[in-house]
């Protein structure tokens, strides 16, 4: 996948071709680094890995480790059912977060049930700061969405953000109705990567539609106007962040 230079600020990618099909469990791998002409890492920063995951009701994927990588599972359709060896049982849907903070080693499995709904989600993989980190793993509601508004659901440890993982990466969310306009989320010095998750936005008198990506660098001030009813989802990306390379995923 090549980034399309829009301006010396904005790149796009199309959907990924970066693809795993196994039947009834189905990933589209995200590089956010791909998005920037001649960038020597796949990943940008902290920020190594989106995957938009598919898991077909009644599909288990058996229980595996993970190393080094910060994994937050967002789930806006159907619902995920995850287990652990510290004991966690989990339900991951479209009112609940959650986090796995994986460092030295962490082990899960997924699962849908017969009667489940098709699940689609994303899952997230971050570098944290540091090698071997104590593993933790944090689940709760996320705030309720208000429509055509940011919504902040994981940061830095210290962030005000609901949910962390251990690195500088901050994760929005926002529903917006067609015809609406939103600044993207801005740190000074940081970048902005967002994907959308369901409909289209134009930026820069560009369209990005369903499962496209855009790249801001070097620029705090982008809006996004919503063609459709749109979920867009946007990170905030310390390029200059300390990171390790030493993730199962995140390498």
């Amino acid at each position: 996948m090549t980034g399309n230079t829009l301006n010396t600020e904005l790149y796009k990618a199309p959907r990924t071709d970066i693809s795993q099909n196994q039947g009834k469990f189905r990933i589209h791998s995200n590089y956010p680094g791909r998005n920037l002409p001649d960038h020597d890492d796949h990943g940008y920063g902290p920020l190594a890995r989106i995957d938009e995951a598919f898991l077909d009701p009644g599909t288990f994927v058996s229980m595996h480790p993970h190393q080094n990588d910060e994994i937050v599972s967002y789930v806006p359709t159907g619902i995920m059912r995850h287990k652990d060896r510290a004991g966690n049982e989990l339900v991951i849907d479209s009112d609940h977060l959650m986090v796995m903070n994986a460092g030295s080693a962490f082990w899960h499995e997924e699962q849908t049930l017969d009667d489940d709904p098709q699940l689609r989600l994303l899952q997230i993989f971050v570098r944290p700061h540091t090698v071997d980190l104590d593993p933790t793993i944090q689940h709760g509601s996320v705030p309720e969405p208000v429509t055509n508004e940011w919504r902040h659901l994981f940061g830095p440890e210290e962030s005000d953000a609901p949910f962390y993982v251990r690195n500088d990466v901050n994760f929005y969310d926002v529903q917006l109705d067609a015809g609406t306009s939103v600044q993207l989320p801005a740190i000074e010095g940081w970048h902005t990567y967002f994907y959308v998750f369901d409909g289209a936005v134009e930026a820069n008198d560009t369209t990005f539609d369903r499962t496209e990506s855009g790249l801001l660098v070097n620029a705090t001030d982008l809006t996004v106007s919503a063609q459709e009813e749109t979920l867009l989802v946007a990170f905030l990306i310390n390029p200059d962040a300390p990171l390790t390379y030493q993730g199962t995923i995140g390498r």
